[in-house]
């Protein structure tokens, strides 16, 4: 009887055990010969397509594989993380996401997923201010003037869709200055700048990164930034803060995650290797271009953030009676 319960135990914990030694000899194995999938679950072009295709291709270089970059755009970017959300936790599916994942459950409670337990978090790139824009055709040269014109509510604003960070950076604005305007959601940020370029929507908040060449070039004026303090990339444009807007910053940071149970030595490998891609020369000048900044935080920090984040935009739309629509 004991010689048959000590080999019966023997067996279980063998067949306990294969499922961790099969998990980490194939972390070991990771990446083989085998695309990588990075969704981007917004238009090309976005904030957030920019930032981490700059980061994106020599991680690829570094890895030895071929990293594809896929634009899933639509819904506030719930639609390319489904995607993720529910791809094979292998190491080759990644999401190259936003603020806008963390701000999901407040524009969208009947989520298909679960932004904070069904993802991992992997690494940061940076955190990108949000720059307040209008065109050159309207007779606005400042924020304070743009509160000064929409004391009616008659205004409109852009945005890369209902629940994206540009989205919540502008209607955090719009609570703090006591006014109303609009929605015109699009489906990612190139088509918002265009309008307000046009003058056919009145204003927006967006990722510096994709309104740069917009902004040297005169087809957008830049009225703040919604930081804390000064954009490097926009050291005359105040911020929000500065010109007493309370509470209208908005941190809009830009990372890499990956499906939940994605073994942990490969989340461990990914972010060590985005690492040493971030300490390139070359491609912190082409970051540091783009107007973000550096947001040190290792995965399980990011995991942190984010579930406390979802609280906190959860919170704050209930609190103000905000209505993603």
């Amino acid at each position: 009887m004991t010689t048959t319960r000590r080999h019966f135990l023997n067996l279980a914990t063998a067949a306990l055990a294969v499922p961790a030694v099969s998990r980490r000899a194939f972390a070991d194995g990771w990446p083989k010969d085998k695309i990588i999938r990075a969704v981007v679950p917004f238009a090309a072009g976005s904030t957030i397509d920019v930032i981490g295709r700059v980061v994106l291709d020599p991680l690829g270089r570094q890895l030895g594989q071929t990293i594809v970059v896929e634009n899933r755009g639509g819904a506030g970017g719930t639609i390319g993380s489904a995607v993720v959300a529910k791809a094979d936790p292998d190491g080759y599916t990644l999401l190259i996401n936003a603020s806008a994942h963390s701000a999901a459950p407040a524009a969208y409670p009947n989520l298909s997923y679960d932004p904070s337990k069904d993802f991992a978090g992997v690494a940061m790139f940076g955190v990108v201010p949000n720059v307040l824009l209008v065109g050159p055709s309207k007779d606005i040269k400042t924020a304070k003037d743009l509160v000064a014109q929409d004391k009616d509510g008659h205004m409109t604003f852009a945005s890369a869709g209902v629940g994206s960070a540009t989205h919540w950076a502008a209607e955090r604005f719009l609570l703090s200055a006591g006014i109303k305007a609009t929605h015109v959601p699009f489906s990612g940020g190139p088509a918002a700048l265009t309008e307000v370029m046009t003058g056919r929507v009145d204003f927006c908040f967006i990722g510096i990164s994709s309104a740069i060449p917009f902004i040297k070039n005169g087809q957008l004026l830049a009225l703040a930034v919604s930081m804390p303090k000064r954009s490097p990339a926009l050291p005359d444009v105040p911020t929000t803060i500065e010109l007493g807007f309370a509470d209208s910053d908005y941190v809009f940071w830009n990372g890499m995650l990956a499906p939940a149970k994605t073994p942990r030595p490969i989340i461990d490998r990914l972010h060590d290797e985005v690492q040493k891609v971030l300490a390139l020369p070359d491609v912190q000048a082409k970051l540091g271009a783009q107007g973000v900044e550096p947001m040190p935080l290792s995965p399980r920090e990011i995991d942190a953030m984010i579930a406390k984040e979802i609280v906190q935009n959860v919170n704050l739309a209930k609190a103000a009676g905000l209505k993603f629509n």
